[in-house]
């Protein structure tokens, strides 16, 4: 999803500075989803800034490309993906995140704090204790209202993701157990922290798993 900005007059009472971020492994989708939710909150009148990690700023777009278009990012070490990651999230914290919600605009972002706790920690056991210390210094302690999760079939995300891109970036073409240990960890993620994070089936219809993102969301906008 390009990152934009739509600025129009709040209407809504319910519309709120909130933080939604969507997360799931490769082909889950997330992008389809933002999409709708996006939409549907800019008719209660709500100002929706969607964004993507790693980008949604210039320095963070540059870090995109070399963590997966780069031809020089094969002997890329778990370390270095690691700081990459926060480098371009810090970035598109301080510069966009941060700035959308204290307007009271709502952000949903595509891939947020979680993603390394899940990529990096647990399907790259980078240790744990170290990302959950520099993951607060990322996000300045601002984590999100609401984590939708899309939970899918390692197999059938992966042919999705092909499918719509047919040359796999780096993130997409590693080993399978990788991707069946992101999985777990963001259904580990889930069970720790229920209040926050929401497991969604997406093998689903659109219709169907939109409906439950519009329910989880509701419940955020009246509290």
């Amino acid at each position: 999803m390009t990152p934009s900005i739509i600025s129009r007059r709040i209407r809504h009472p319910r519309c709120k500075g909130l933080l939604i971020s969507f997360e799931g492994s490769e082909g889950c989708g997330k992008s389809t989803q933002i999409g709708r939710l996006a939409a549907r909150l800019r008719r209660l009148g709500c100002i929706v800034h969607a964004t993507r990690e790693p980008g949604g700023t210039p320095v963070g777009e540059r870090i995109r490309h070399l963590l997966k278009f780069s031809k020089t990012n094969g002997k890329m070490v778990a370390e270095a993906e690691l700081l990459l990651f926060s480098a371009s999230r810090s970035q598109l914290v301080r510069e966009k995140i941060l700035p959308a919600l204290s307007r009271g605009e709502i952000v949903l972002c595509d891939r947020f704090v979680d993603s390394t706790t899940v990529y990096q920690g647990m399907a790259r056991r980078l240790d744990h204790a170290f990302i959950a210390r520099l993951n607060r210094f990322v996000i300045a302690g601002r984590e999100p209202d609401l984590t939708l999760v899309l939970d899918l079939d390692v197999r059938a995300g992966l042919s999705r993701a092909r499918k719509k891109t047919k040359t796999a970036d780096r993130m997409e073409a590693q080993r399978l157990s990788f991707y069946q240990a992101v999985r777990r960890g963001f259904s580990a993620l889930a069970r720790k922290n229920p209040r926050r994070v929401k497991l969604i089936d997406s093998s689903r219809s659109i219709h169907d798993v939109a409906g439950d993102i519009w329910r989880h969301t509701q419940r955020l906008l009246t509290r």
